[in-house]
């Protein structure tokens, strides 16, 4: 399952790519991302999404044109970042545009959520288009969201290449698993240095590993129609939700919907476990991380082993969207 020469390949970047970062002070979190100041105490160079993207140009099989497209999500990202690209408009625009190429350069594209009359309307290439722009839309735009403390972001990816490794096994779909594999060596050491707050993701590297893990679980939900497209949903919920209930909370609250806050699950987390935690800021932001990981790894497990049981998955879904609106609003009930 490990690939050694993609963990020291790996290393080696990070050694590089994070000391250029710090000696020219470039892309430094306290610099370009001020609301990240509630859970880091010192500058954390923003340069996880390079070191992804570099091992996966090189290293990936990539089908068709992927690579360009997941570069380009990328670079779009990175001018987020660096405030080149400050328009919210312009970068859903962006993202829009790359993900319609990706869905177009796919072949026998299928996408199905086991509902006759919904399935009927996906059978039309315009709302087939509509819905998968739609959600990978909101996956990558939460999973930018989530990447607010250490382990967070990385931690659930990692987890999710995990059951897909298991979940290729288990069916011996036709699919190239070394691809899997180096994804899941990578993540694995990014995790470790992210643990130890060496690095954030930022938007370039946020967008890149939820695009890239989003279309490629899409990809295998049509290899074998026995797995539920809830499977996918069970997986890919959390930052999803996080991006809609973020919207909806910021428009109720009258504030700026795309802008960045400190109000998310895991920012009251973090503040919840700072006041009844007496440790650096840095190892509090790690354990809030793992935390909403663990949770997240039991129910991938129980998905795992659901994985053709439609109304078991289903309900495990709405489980998991309850219980987050029940832990956000306590959370927001109690006095942080």
């Amino acid at each position: 399952m490990l690939e050694i020469d993609i963990i020291l390949i790996s290393i080696l970047l990070y050694i590089v790519v994070n000391y250029t970062f710090l000696k020219y002070s470039f892309l430094l979190d306290k610099k370009f991302f001020p609301h990240k100041s509630l859970v880091s105490q010192k500058s954390i160079p923003v340069s996880g999404g390079f070191i992804f993207v570099l091992i996966t140009a090189f290293f990936f099989r990539f089908e068709s044109n992927f690579n360009y497209l997941i570069l380009l999500i990328f670079f779009v990202g990175a001018l987020s970042d660096l405030n080149y690209l400050k328009s919210p408009l312009k970068r859903f625009i962006l993202q829009i545009s790359i993900i319609f190429v990706l869905i177009f350069l796919s072949e026998n594209f299928i996408v199905s959520i086991r509902i006759p009359f919904f399935d009927n309307l996906l059978t039309f290439t315009i709302f087939k288009y509509f819905f998968v722009i739609f959600c990978l839309l909101v996956l990558i735009n939460g999973s930018n969201f989530i990447d607010g403390v250490n382990t967070l972001l990385i931690g659930y990816f990692l987890s999710i290449t995990l059951i897909i490794l298991l979940l290729i096994s288990k069916y011996n779909l036709n699919i190239d698993m070394r691809n899997y594999e180096i994804l899941f060596s990578l993540l694995l050491i990014l995790f470790i240095f992210n643990f130890f707050e060496k690095f954030f993701c930022g938007d370039g590297g946020s967008y890149a590993i939820s695009l890239l893990i989003g279309f490629y679980l899409i990809q295998i939900s049509k290899l074998d129609y026995t797995i539920s497209p809830y499977f996918i949903a069970c997986l890919l919920w959390y930052p999803a939700y996080e991006c809609l209930f973020s919207m909806v909370r910021k428009k109720i609250q009258k504030s700026e919907i795309t802008g960045p806050d400190q109000k998310h699950l895991h920012q009251l987390l973090f503040i919840f476990f700072s006041k009844h935690l007496k440790f650096k800021k840095w190892v509090i932001s790690s354990l809030t991380g793992l935390s909403i990981n663990l949770y997240n790894l039991f129910t991938f497990t129980i998905a795992y082993l659901n994985v053709s049981q439609t109304k078991t998955l289903i309900s495990l879904l709405i489980l998991n969207l309850v219980l987050y609106n029940f832990t956000y609003f306590i959370l927001r009930k109690i006095k942080l």
